[in-house]
C-alpha cells in the first residue's frame, strides 16, 4: 500500500502528548532502522522492509526533517535547527504523525 505525504495547506493544532495521537514534538523520534530513504527530484521515497509499505515524501523540507530527526533531542529541536518557523510546524507535525502511524518513525527512546 502506498502513502502520499505532503504538507497540509490548512492549519492544524500541534499534536500534544495528551491528544492520544502519540507524536509529541517535545520528544525524540527517529527513522525506523528498517526504512530506506531514496532521494528523488520531488522529495523522496520511503520503503519499509518489514511492512513492505512505500511512502512518497513530496516536500524536500520534510525529507530534511525526517533524515535529521536522529541528530537532535526532540522534534522541536530539529525544527529549530532546520529553521522551520513556528507557523509552519503544525503541518510538519501532522506529516510526521502519519509516518509514525505507519511505523516509518519510532520514538527514539524505544531504540536508544
Amino acid at each position: 500500500m502506498r502513502g502520499l505525504l505532503t504538507l497540509a495547506t490548512t492549519t492544524h493544532p500541534a499534536v500534544d502528548p495528551g491528544s492520544g495521537l502519540g507524536l509529541d514534538p517535545g520528544t525524540a523520534w527517529i527513522l525506523n532502522p528498517r526504512v530506506a530513504v531514496r532521494p528523488e527530484p520531488f522529495g523522496a521515497l520511503l520503503y519499509h522492509f518489514g511492512t513492505r509499505r512505500l511512502s512518497f515524501l513530496k516536500d524536500t523540507r520534510l525529507v530534511d526533517l525526517v533524515t535529521a530527526l536522529a541528530d537532535f533531542p526532540s522534534v522541536d529541536a530539529t525544527f529549530t535547527a532546520l529553521g522551520i518557523d513556528e507557523d509552519a510546524r503544525s503541518g510538519y507535525v501532522s506529516a510526521l504523525q502519519r509516518l509514525a502511524d505507519t511505523d516509518m518513525l519510532l520514538p527514539a527512546t524505544d531504540h536508544a
